[in-house]
């Protein structure tokens, strides 16, 4: 009886420590929502008008769910919560996003592209093309694992490891070409040496070309009003047929002159407006790197340069040997300080704390960076007619994102600290991402190289 009062005991405070546990997480979850949600009325759409409040709900809750999971990290390192409990909101957390990037997203694009369709008025046909074109795309998803080693004959079909193993590949494909890009790009921002010299007069004159060109236009306009006006009028005179088809043929030439001039010279206007804005872009550059911050700028971009020379050439060392690191970086360090130094510290203690810092460090940063960049793929793309579409794309990207986030920062992590995540994430090859994101880390940053020095080589402006 004693050990069956116990045993009550225990699972009465298992559910306790559940219930205030889950209380916590769906507390932080609300102000990850109600942040989500703000950042997608105030940045992302500010400037479009939205009808669909369940893009804006869909958009909250993906970026919600990629948070709570980054959390559960730091609650790993930190011992925080009951083990049973983080394991019960991995799992939660893990099914619904997976849940959320496979059918609930896929199925509300396809609905939004065919709704726009003037010519499918039906219901039902909307519904059932819906129905349709998701099977099309969990096809194409489920393909897209076949080239790659992530099959394991022990797990289902519809197991949780095949899900994550799709898309982890997206992911950790995508996390690779945006961390190439940045790792150049970055640099090349920062550093003076790449700066163009722009003097007020070329930026003078630039604009007076931009106000001539605006000019022509005006006028060009005028001329096609007042020759459609023409036509209208000829229409509307007793002359002979065959007078009418002679000046009909001859003004509709005209016309047709005049549209194709209106067409290039608007050409003409958007490039000198891009060159405009480049050009103060880059005085407004060089007037920064004359203050104490463009230093600091110019100096983390040398800094940055290093540390591209040192990745690209320890992708390269990992693609050659097949080589796939088996320590986390913190309990490498630590080794190198107490054999190599000499020093003596507790490494439990310091290896608890430097985890939560740098991974703290790590996931501030990959939040950041990939907002930013969903704000500027955004105002690329989007239009009133898609923006809907597009901002579920990205919400699609940034699942995929923050999922393949958590498979790679597992490697971060000391062994007693990746455990629960091991075992939620299931029987997946975690070295293959590893080798994966450094191939595609060393395409980007080698086309983004190439890239920027086709463009030094063809800009008008040189570089000092």
């Amino acid at each position: 009886r004693i050990q069956i009062l116990f045993e009550q005991v225990n699972k009465r405070k298992m559910l306790l420590g559940l219930v205030a546990d889950s209380v916590l997480m769906f507390s932080t979850q609300i102000m990850f929502f109600v942040f989500g949600y703000l950042f997608f009325m105030l940045l992302l759409f500010s400037n479009y008008e939205i009808h669909q409040r369940g893009v804006q709900i869909l958009f909250a809750v993906t970026f919600t769910i990629s948070c709570s999971m980054f959390e559960l990290i730091i609650f790993e390192i930190l011992g925080f919560m009951d083990l049973s409990s983080r394991f019960f909101h991995w799992k939660l957390n893990l099914y619904f996003a997976l849940f959320l990037l496979i059918v609930v997203l896929p199925l509300y694009m396809s609905y939004i592209l065919l709704n726009n369709l003037r010519f499918l008025k039906q219901p039902k046909v909307t519904a059932s093309l819906c129905f349709i074109s998701w099977i099309i795309y969990f096809y194409c998803f489920w393909k897209i694992g076949d080239p790659f080693p992530i099959m394991n004959p022990k797990q289902g079909i519809f197991s949780i490891e095949q899900m994550i193993s799709r898309v982890g590949v997206i992911g950790v494909t995508l996390m690779a070409i945006l961390s190439g890009f940045g790792a150049v790009n970055c640099p090349y921002t920062y550093m003076d040496y790449f700066a163009r010299h722009v003097t007020e007069v070329e930026v003078n004159n630039l604009e007076k070309r931009m106000v001539q060109t605006l000019e022509m236009i005006l006028n060009k306009k005028k001329k096609l009003i007042l020759e459609k006006r023409k036509d209208t009028d000829r229409s509307n005179q007793g002359d002979g047929w065959w007078s009418k088809l002679t000046q009909t043929l001859s003004n509709n030439t005209t016309i047709l002159q005049l549209t194709d001039e209106i067409t290039s010279l608007e050409e003409l206007s958007r490039q000198i407006y891009l060159e405009i804005v480049d050009m103060n872009n880059m005085r407004e550059r060089l007037l920064l790197s004359k203050t104490l911050l463009g230093q600091y700028f110019n100096f983390m971009g040398h800094i940055f340069s290093g540390y591209l020379a040192y990745k690209i050439f320890m992708c390269t060392i990992n693609i050659v040997f097949d080589r796939v690191g088996k320590k986390d970086p913190i309990s490498r360090g630590m080794e190198i300080c107490a054999d190599w130094l000499g020093f003596k510290f507790d490494a439990q203690f310091w290896a608890q704390h430097l985890s939560f810092i740098i991974v703290g460090i790590i996931i501030v940063c990959s939040i950041r960076g990939l907002l930013i960049n969903l704000i500027k793929w955004f105002y690329a793309v989007s239009s009133t007619k898609s923006s809907n579409f597009i901002v579920l794309f990205l919400a699609q990207i940034m699942g995929m994102y923050f999922v393949s986030c958590v498979l790679l920062m597992r490697m971060n992590l000391p062994p007693e600290y990746r455990i629960i995540i091991t075992e939620v994430l299931g029987d997946i090859h975690f070295n293959f991402y590893h080798r994966w994101f450094d191939v595609i880390f060393l395409v980007s940053a080698i086309v983004t190289i190439c890239t920027l020095y086709v463009t030094h080589q063809t800009s008008p402006e040189k570089f000092h």
